[in-house]
């Protein structure tokens, strides 16, 4: 998947460039560790999107990356509410997205499916 015609790796090289070089200019609010956690929550949202099938815990590491970014200027998350936010993530993923596709091994009566393929023709 390409955003704005170019690669992610790309577009997050850029963002990071950028970033450094804001840091390196003393820019009020960015300092090195900002711009490495900037880089990193963006690297992780872009990663996350542009994945596919769709990684849950893509997007657990966005949320680990965000309370980072926070943390960095000033905000404490603590482990827990950073936990529980990537467990109700993991949750709805399960619910809303890996359970539909799935079929589960044992059937309604208790019996083993077959997971290989069997063709309903017969040879001539």
């Amino acid at each position: 998947m390409k955003i704005f015609g170019r690669e992610p790796a790309l577009i997050v090289g850029a963002i990071g460039s950028v970033l450094t070089v804001l840091a390196a200019l003393k820019t009020p609010g960015i300092d090195a560790g900002a711009a490495a956690a900037i880089t990193a929550f963006l690297s992780a949202v872009i990663i996350a999107l542009t994945t596919r099938p769709w990684a849950p815990a893509l997007f657990t590491g966005v949320i680990a990356a965000g309370a980072a970014l926070v943390a960095e200027y000033g905000l404490a998350v603590p482990d827990g509410v950073t936990g529980a936010i990537s467990a109700s993530v993991l949750a709805l993923f399960a619910l809303l997205g890996v359970r539909p596709q799935v079929d589960p091994p044992i059937g309604p009566d208790g019996t083993a499916r077959s997971t290989t393929s069997t063709s309903t023709t017969a040879a001539a």
